[in-house]
C-alpha cells in the first residue's frame, strides 16, 4: 500500500506530465487549427529546450527513477529532437546522500551483523551518492580476502524498490496518455520502451546480478594488461549491498591529472575505443554506463628490471550495474556497419541498417545513401579539431538534408539497441575530451579492415561455399521460369515497348545479362571446384569443374542463336 510520501511523489510525476501534455495541445494543436501555425513552428525549438529544462530540474529534484529516465531520453536521437536530448545529454546521476544511520541500519540488515564486526574500518562519509544508492570506503578484516583489504561498499537508498515502482507506474500511466495521439502512436511503441525501460532499473537494483556482471567482466578482459576490473566480495554482497575492491584512481576527464602522471591521453582515447569495439564484436557484453565516475585511469609503478620513461596504466572500469547484451544476430548488423563507415561504402550502410532492424517497411533507402554518401564525401576522415574548422554553415546544410531524409523515412532504433547507441554517443564525447584531434575515422579503419579479412576467410570455409554454390544453382535453376514468364508478360501485352530501336537494346541487354550470369555461375563453380580441391575434397571438387566448364560452354555458344 502506497504511504502519504509514495501518493504525493506519484501525483507530483503525473501532474508535471500532464502539464507538459496540455502545453503541447495547446501549441502544436490548438493554436495551428486556428491559424498559428508559423508562431508555433518558430517557438518550436525554444518551447522544447524549456520543457526539457523543467524535466531536468524535476529529476534532479526527485532523484529516484527520473534521472535515468532523462538519461534514457536523451539517447533517443531517433524520436525526439535535438533540443530535448541535448539539455538531458549531460544529467548526472549525482543526487544529495542519505543519512549515515540509515545507511548502517540497512547494511546490517543485510550482512546480518554490525559494521564493526564486518570491516576494520568503514567511512561515514560517502565516496558518491546517486539516485538508487550510494558508495563508502571500507577496510576489510583479515582473512576475507587473501590479496587486497581496500574495499568499497555500494549500499541501496532505503525504500528505493518502493519508489522504483511508484514512479515506473505512474510513467506507465502517462504512456497510455501519449499512446492516444496518433503521431506518438505511428513513431513509437511507449509501452514497448518503458518494458525495456523497467527491466534495465529493476536489474540496477539487484545487487547479486552486478555481482555477476562485474565477475564476468573480470573474466572477459582477464589477460588483458591494460584494463583493470575490481574484484568482488561474495561473502559481503547481497541484493542490496555490494562490496568490491577499491579501484578508485584518476577520473577519466581530469585531464590535467592525467597529463601531470605522464600518461598520453591520446592513448587513452584509443585504448578507450578499442576497449569498447572488443566488448561489443567479440564479447557481445558491454559496460553500457561511461560516465566519468564510472572510469578511471590507474598509473602503476615501473616493472622491474626495465628502463623506460614511458608510465605504465590501466584503463579502470566500476559500476556494472548497468551493462549491455549483443547477440550475435545484432552483431553481424553491427560489423557491416562498422565495415561501411571503416570503407565509405553507403550502400553497405543502409544495408546494415536494414539487418539492424532501423528501416523499416516503405523506406526510401536511395535518398538515405545519398545522405550518407554525401556526408562520406565531405567529413570522412576528419579530426574533431578539423571538423571545428568546417563552415558551421556547411555543416548544418549536411546535417538538416539528413535529419530531413531520416524524418521522412520510417526510421527507428529497435528497443535493443538503445542502451548501445547511448554508451556510443558518450564514448565518442569522451574519447574526444581526451585527444581534441581524436580521429574516429582512423581507429575504425583497422577494425574495419580486420572485420574484412575475417569475413574474407569465412567466405572460403567449406560450409560457407557449399551455401553459396546453393544459391548459385537456385538462381541458376530458376532463370528460365523468370525469363519464360517475363516473355510471357511481353506477349500478353504486360510489357509495352513503344519503339523497336529499344525492342533491339532490351534484346542486346537481355543476352548481356544472360552471359553475365553464366559467367557469374562459372566463376563460383570454378573457385568452388578449386578450393575443395585444394582442401582434399576430390570428388565433390572434380565435380564443380565438371559444372564450371559446362557453364563456360554455354556462355561462349548458348545466346548466338538468340534473335
Amino acid at each position: 500500500m502506497k504511504t502519504p510520501r509514495l501518493r504525493g511523489r506519484y501525483l507530483r510525476i503525473l501532474t508535471f506530465f500532464a502539464g507538459m501534455i496540455v502545453r503541447f495541445i495547446y501549441w502544436e494543436l490548438i493554436l495551428r487549427k486556428i491559424g498559428f501555425r508559423q508562431l508555433a513552428r518558430s517557438t518550436r525549438p525554444e518551447r522544447f529546450r524549456r520543457e526539457a529544462m523543467r524535466f531536468r530540474a524535476l529529476a534532479l529534484r526527485m532523484g529516484g527513477v527520473m534521472i535515468k529516465v532523462g538519461q534514457f531520453l536523451s539517447s533517443r536521437l531517433d524520436i525526439l529532437p535535438p533540443e530535448i536530448t541535448d539539455t538531458l545529454a549531460d544529467l548526472q546521476d549525482e543526487v544529495p546522500s542519505e543519512k549515515f544511520e540509515d545507511i548502517r541500519q540497512l547494511a546490517e540488515s543485510e550482512l546480518g551483523a554490525s559494521l564493526a564486526e564486518k570491516f576494520e574500518w568503514f567511512d561515514e562519509s560517502p565516496l558518491a551518492a546517486a539516485s538508487l544508492g550510494q558508495v563508502h570506503r571500507a577496510r576489510l578484516k583479515g582473512g576475507e580476502e587473501a590479496d587486497f583489504v581496500n574495499v568499497v561498499v555500494k549500499v541501496q537508498r532505503p525504500s528505493i524498490a518502493s519508489i522504483v515502482t511508484v514512479d515506473l507506474s505512474a510513467l506507465q500511466r502517462v504512456g497510455g496518455w501519449l499512446m492516444r495521439y496518433r503521431p506518438v502512436r505511428e513513431h513509437a511503441d511507449v509501452p514497448a520502451l518503458l518494458r525495456e525501460f523497467s527491466a534495465t532499473v529493476y536489474e540496477e537494483i539487484d545487487y547479486q546480478q552486478e555481482a555477476g556482471n562485474a565477475e564476468t567482466f573480470f573474466e572477459n578482459f582477464s589477460n588483458d594488461k591494460f584494463v583493470n576490473v575490481p574484484r568482488v566480495v561474495r561473502s559481503l554482497s547481497t541484493l542490496r549491498v555490494l562490496t568490491l575492491e577499491d579501484v578508485f584512481a584518476i577520473k577519466i576527464t581530469e585531464y590535467d591529472a592525467i597529463t601531470a602522471a605522464g600518461i598520453d591521453r591520446s592513448e587513452v582515447a584509443r585504448k578507450l575505443l578499442d576497449t569498447y569495439l572488443e566488448q561489443i564484436f567479440e564479447d557481445g557484453f558491454f559496460h553500457a554506463d561511461p560516465h566519468p565516475g564510472n572510469l578511471f585511469i590507474t598509473p602503476l609503478p615501473p616493472a622491474k628490471g626495465r628502463k623506460t620513461k614511458s608510465v605504465r596504466w590501466q584503463l579502470t572500469f566500476v559500476d556494472f550495474g548497468m551493462v549491455g547484451r549483443v547477440p550475435e544476430n545484432l552483431r553481424k548488423g553491427l560489423r557491416e556497419t562498422v565495415v561501411a563507415i571503416g570503407t565509405r561504402d553507403a550502400a553497405r550502410l543502409i544495408k546494415s541498417y536494414k539487418e539492424l532492424g532501423f528501416l523499416l517497411p516503405g523506406a526510401d533507402t536511395q535518398a538515405l545513401e545519398q545522405a550518407s554518401a554525401a556526408v562520406f564525401d565531405r567529413f570522412w576522415g576528419m579530426s574533431m579539431s578539423e571538423l571545428r574548422n568546417v563552415r558551421p554553415n556547411e555543416v548544418r546544410d549536411i546535417g538538416h538534408k539528413v535529419r530531413d531524409v531520416m524524418v521522412e523515412t520510417p526510421f527507428q532504433v529497435p528497443n535493443d539497441l538503445l542502451m548501445l547507441v547511448r554508451t556510443v554517443a558518450i564514448l565518442s564525447g569522451m574519447c574526444t575530451g581526451l585527444d581534441p584531434n581524436f580521429n574516429l575515422w582512423e581507429q575504425l579503419s583497422p577494425y574495419a579492415s580486420k572485420l574484412v579479412q575475417e569475413e574474407a576467410t569465412s567466405a572460403f570455409s567449406l560450409d560457407n561455399i557449399l551455401k553459396q554454390v546453393g544459391d548459385v544453382v537456385q538462381a541458376f535453376i530458376a532463370l528460365p521460369s523468370q525469363a519464360s514468364r517475363m516473355l510471357a508478360q511481353m506477349e500478353s501485352g504486360g510489357l509495352v515497348v513503344q519503339s523497336p530501336q529499344v525492342t533491339r537494346e532490351v534484346r542486346t541487354l537481355g543476352r548481356s545479362v544472360d552471359r553475365l550470369t553464366g559467367g557469374i555461375i562459372f566463376a563460383a563453380f570454378l573457385v568452388s571446384g578449386v578450393t575443395l580441391l585444394n582442401s582434399g575434397n576430390g570428388q565433390l571438387g572434380g565435380g564443380l569443374l565438371g559444372a564450371a566448364g559446362a557453364t563456360l560452354l554455354w556462355v561462349i555458344f548458348g545466346g548466338r542463336n538468340r534473335n
